[in-house]
C-alpha cells in the first residue's frame, strides 16, 4: 500500500489528513513561529510554552517545537478522529519537548486550563468562524508577557456587511468603509482590549494582518493597563458622500465636525442635510502593529532554523513600514474618482504629504491605499497637483 501523501513546510512534514487545511496560510504559520522565537530569545528565565487550542492535523504545533524554540507543545482539536493524525505527525518533534494531545472544544480546554491554573507564553487560537465568545478564557491561558495569536474567519459582520451579527459579537457597530480588513482588525482588537481591562490586564499589539479571508491580530498581555491605554479605544468614521473621514476616542467623544459635502454646514455652523456619517466602533484607534517585534521577527528570520518565505517576508515588511498609528486609509481609486483622471503613484503622495509635514504611509494591511493624518481636502488637492505635474511633463 502507498503512503499517504505528506505536506512539508519549513521544518516540519506532517499528512494533511482529509480534513480542511490550507497551504496559502503558511505566511500565518510562519509568522506564529517567529513569535514563538522572539519570546525564547528574548531572555525570559523560563521556557516557552506553547498552546494549539484548534490544532488541525497539527503543523502549527510541530513547527512551534522544531522551530519556534517551544519547550512544551499542547496540541488540542475539537475532533476524536483527529487524534491519530495528531499522533503521527507530533510523534515528529524531539524528544526533548514536552508534549501534550487532546480532543476538547476550544471552551472545555480553556476553562480547564483556567480551573487547572495553567498558562502558557504562546496561545494560538486558528479559529474558523468568530472566536468572541473565546476570547475571556483565551487571555486567561496567557502568561504575562505572552502573546494571543488569535485568528478569524468573521468577515460579515466585522467589515459591516451583517450589522446585526457585529452588534451581537464585538459590541460595536460596523459600517462599510474603504479599508474594510482594517476596520475588522480594529473591531477584534477592540474586543480583545475591552476584555482585558474588565480583567484589569493590559495589552500591546504586536501584529495584525489579514488576506481578506481571515483576520489575525497578535497581543502581548500586560499584568496591567499601560497609562493612557484607554485612550486607543474609539470610533471611526466615514462620509461616503465626500470620502472624509474622522477618528475620536472614547475619552474625549464629542461633536463630530462638518464634513467637506456641499451644503453641509450653514451660516450659523449649523449641520445642515447631507450624507449621514457611517460610524464604526468602539474599536482600537491606536497602531496594529509593534515595529520593534516586526523587526526582530525580521532578524530571526535570517537565523538558522527559521523558515520565512518570500510572500510572508514581502508581507512582514509591508507591515514592518506602516505601524498603522490612525485608522484614516484610503485606496487610491477613492482618490482618483473624487479627481476625475488616474491618481499619482502612492509613493509620490506619500512622499508629498510628508514633505507638507503630515504623518502618510502606504497602507501595510490593504495594498494600493494611503494612510494619513492629513485633511482630506489637502490628500485630494496634493493628488491633483502631482497628477497636473505630470499631465505637464
Amino acid at each position: 500500500m502507498s503512503e499517504p501523501p505528506h505536506y512539508c513546510e519549513g521544518a516540519a512534514v506532517v499528512e494533511t489528513g482529509g480534513g480542511f487545511f490550507r497551504p496559502a496560510s503558511r505566511p500565518a504559520r510562519d509568522f506564529g513561529v517567529l513569535l514563538a522565537r522572539s519570546l525564547a530569545a528574548s531572555g525570559r528565565d523560563r521556557p516557552v510554552q506553547v498552546l494549539d487550542g484548534m490544532a488541525g492535523c497539527g503543523i502549527r504545533a510541530l513547527r512551534y517545537g522544531l522551530e519556534g524554540g517551544a519547550t512544551a507543545v499542547w496540541a488540542n482539536d475539537a475532533d476524536p478522529d483527529r487524534l491519530p493524525l495528531l499522533e503521527r505527525n507530533l510523534a515528529r518533534l524531539p524528544a526533548a519537548v514536552e508534549r501534550q494531545l487532546s480532543t476538547a472544544t476550544a471552551q472545555q480546554l480553556l476553562a480547564g486550563c483556567l480551573v487547572e491554573g495553567r498558562r502558557f507564553d504562546l496561545v494560538d487560537l486558528d479559529a474558523f468562524g468568530c472566536p468572541a465568545a473565546l476570547v475571556p478564557l483565551a487571555l486567561e491561558a496567557v502568561a504575562f508577557g505572552g502573546v494571543l495569536y488569535l485568528a478569524s474567519t468573521d468577515g460579515r459582520s466585522a467589515t459591516g456587511h451583517d450589522r446585526r451579527a457585529a452588534v451581537r459579537r464585538f459590541g460595536a457597530a460596523a459600517r462599510a468603509h474603504p479599508a474594510s480588513w482594517e476596520i475588522a482588525l480594529r473591531l477584534q482588537l477592540g474586543l480583545l482590549a475591552r476584555t482585558a481591562w474588565a480583567m484589569g490586564r493590559g495589552l500591546t499589539p504586536l501584529l495584525s494582518f489579514s488576506e481578506g479571508r481571515a483576520f489575525r491580530t497578535a497581543v502581548r498581555l500586560a499584568r496591567h493597563p499601560a497609562a493612557g491605554e484607554e485612550a486607543q479605544l474609539g470610533l471611526v468614521a466615514h462620509c461616503h458622500g465626500c470620502g472624509d473621514q474622522q477618528v475620536q476616542s472614547l475619552l474625549r467623544l464629542g461633536r463630530w465636525r462638518p464634513c467637506a459635502c456641499p451644503g453641509a454646514v450653514s451660516d450659523q455652523g449649523a449641520i445642515q442635510s447631507g450624507p449621514a456619517l457611517a460610524v464604526s466602533g468602539p474599536l482600537w484607534i491606536g497602531p496594529l502593529q509593534d515595529s520593534a517585534t516586526l523587526v526582530a521577527m525580521l532578524q530571526l528570520a535570517e537565523g538558522a532554523g527559521a523558515h520565512l518565505d518570500r510572500p510572508g517576508r514581502r508581507l512582514l515588511e509591508r507591515l514592518r513600514n506602516d505601524p498603522a498609528a490612525t485608522p484614516r486609509c484610503w485606496p487610491v481609486d477613492a482618490i482618483a474618482r473624487r479627481l476625475g483622471q488616474g491618481p499619482p503613484p502612492l509613493a509620490q503622495l506619500v512622499a508629498a504629504l510628508t514633505a507638507e509635514g503630515f504623518a502618510a504611509a502606504a497602507s501595510g494591511v490593504m495594498a494600493g491605499q494611503l494612510r494619513s493624518e492629513a485633511p482630506w481636502p489637502v490628500i485630494v488637492a496634493t493628488a491633483r497637483e502631482l497628477v497636473a505635474a505630470t499631465a505637464a511633463r
